[in-house]
């Protein structure tokens, strides 16, 4: 029976992505960028009218400008339609993670002095966001908690979420009592590139954003990169991603049950393992076989292990961190006996995760750090979402007349090196003719 994953040798490969034909998908797929383009455009000269075309045509949903907006007897409905153990989950992951969000922003806010000059670190709140939920294959409240609390934490005052609706034209209910949970009332039944345009230009009904957040599948990626140039964005992402690193102590079973987990999101999900043990691996591709036969999701979890599934073999622990830097994995699980030096060594990554018994699925919903991460190796240079992604940083500076005599000379040689003497007479002319050699 051919298996659903193949192993393959690091040694005989320069490039991990390159391996995985995931290298700049954004910047090479120029019907992509075109498509979305049009869409966006589209959006920005026709509004309401433009959105209310893309729903019917993507998601076979036929809506008018007053039901764009989800309404508040529509939020209050949907506590009937959910449980109370759902309920109590979704508050107990906003608890913990605004409790996780509130400690971050407070390390960047610190005061010091230098001498005679004092400098205060303060956070302002970015004035309106627009958080992006996917839904589609799965409904996910849990990205709606975990993009909305920390907006709420940084002291957002408009916090706007658009998602997909259904074919019957509703959201999720869950997705609703969250956004509820977390405070949020503004909520558009619209997805894809479509709505990502609406909260980047604005429409009749949906007003614009300073910033859009959230993950979503290629086309909503593309969308935001377009958009980019007028409004932020967190970062691009892509499918998602689980890379397990581990050697021959490890459960082999472990390892298949997570990938299979992470294969779950969707057929261009991405998930591997990077081993030094050959044995290790033979039993975990076995163990994948059998896992994915008996998935509900089966057909997804086949597609995505096939298309995107991989094993790579090492001869060493350090080309297997060579491998995870170079690949910059969404999430990575450690599963080695001594994992402490290896994790210091991990770059790149989004999320590690240490341990047999820390996997991805905890991370998404009870880890209580952030699952909105970068993918298609953007870890290189993004963190996970928080807190800090929703303020900006803005220090306060005092210097007393004694610091600034401290000073004085410096200011003069750097604004004489720099050819700017109204700097320095900006400095000088604060003092009466030689008070600055006291």
């Amino acid at each position: 029976m051919m298996k659903i994953v193949r192993m393959k040798t690091w040694s005989s490969y320069v490039d991990s992505r390159r391996l995985l034909q995931k290298e700049g998908f954004i910047n090479i797929d120029k019907r992509l960028e075109a498509y979305i383009r049009a869409i966006i455009e589209e959006v920005r000269k026709k509004g309401d009218a433009a959105l209310i075309r893309f729903t019917e045509q993507f998601d076979g949903v036929s809506l008018n400008p007053e039901n764009l907006r989800v309404s508040s007897e529509e939020i209050n409905d949907a506590y009937s339609k959910v449980t109370e153990d759902q309920i109590s989950a979704i508050k107990t992951v906003k608890e913990k993670l605004e409790f996780v969000e509130k400690h971050l922003l407070e390390q960047a806010r610190m005061e010091m002095k230098l001498g005679r000059v004092t400098i205060k670190f303060c956070t302002r709140p970015i004035k309106r966001v627009g958080c992006y939920v996917p839904s589609g294959n799965a409904a996910y409240p849990s990205t709606l908690v975990m993009t909305v609390v920390p907006a709420i934490v940084a002291g957002v005052p408009r916090v706007t979420v658009c998602s997909s609706p259904s074919r019957d034209g509703t959201l999720n209910p869950l997705t609703l009592v969250a956004a509820d949970v977390c405070g949020v009332s503004e909520i558009y039944r619209v997805g894809g590139a479509q709505a990502i345009a609406a909260m980047a230009y604005g429409t009749e009904t949906v007003k614009p954003v300073d910033k859009i957040v959230g993950p979503g599948n290629t086309y909503v990626s593309m969308a935001k990169v377009l958009v980019s140039r007028d409004v932020a964005i967190d970062f691009p992402a892509g499918p998602s991603e689980l890379l397990v690193m581990a050697d021959e102590t490890a459960n082999p079973r472990f390892i298949a049950l997570d990938m299979c987990a992470q294969a779950e999101h969707g057929p261009d999900s991405i998930v591997g393992l990077v081993t030094t043990s050959e044995r290790l691996a033979e039993k975990a591709i076995s163990e994948l076989d059998d896992i994915a036969r008996s998935s509900p999701r089966s057909d997804i979890v086949f597609k995505a292990l096939s298309n995107n599934g991989f094993v790579v073999i090492c001869k060493t622990v350090d080309e297997m961190v060579e491998f995870t830097n170079t690949f910059a994995p969404e999430h990575v699980e450690v599963m080695l006996k001594n994992p402490e030096n290896v994790i210091e060594r991990i770059s790149t990554a989004g999320l590690i995760l240490s341990g047999s018994y820390s996997p991805a699925s905890l991370s998404d919903y009870c880890g209580w750090t952030n699952h909105v991460l970068p993918t298609w190796g953007y870890g290189k240079i993004f963190s996970a979402l928080s807190s800090l992604d929703f303020v900006r940083r803005v220090a306060v500076v005092e210097c007393s007349k004694m610091g600034l005599m401290e000073a004085f000379e410096n200011i003069r040689i750097l604004s004489e090196a720099e050819k700017l003497p109204g700097h320095f007479k900006a400095v000088e002319g604060r003092f009466k003719n030689g008070e600055k050699c006291r």
